[in-house]
């Protein structure tokens, strides 16, 4: 993972600076309702606390995990929307 071309390429782009948790999650989970299934998100953060939930919340709302840079900060992720 890790590939910065595939976070810009993202269809959506969602800044969460400054966010603690459950803010960042929050608000993945509201901009992910508005998207098309397939599309891109790619979410920036420094809650060191979305580096799990994520991850896990892609899992769980059976989204996937495209792209990650979660090992400092700002972290960042690119979800596809899925169901």
């Amino acid at each position: 993972m890790n590939n910065i071309r595939s976070f810009e390429s993202a269809n959506y782009q969602l800044d969460t600076i400054g966010l603690r948790c459950p803010e960042p999650v929050m608000m993945v989970r509201l901009k992910i309702r508005e998207m098309q299934i397939s599309e891109t998100l790619v979410v920036t953060a420094d809650d060191h606390s979305t580096t799990r939930d994520i991850p896990s919340f892609c899992r769980f709302m059976g989204h996937e995990l495209v792209d990650s840079q979660s090992s400092k900060s700002p972290y960042q992720y690119m979800i596809k929307k899925g169901r």
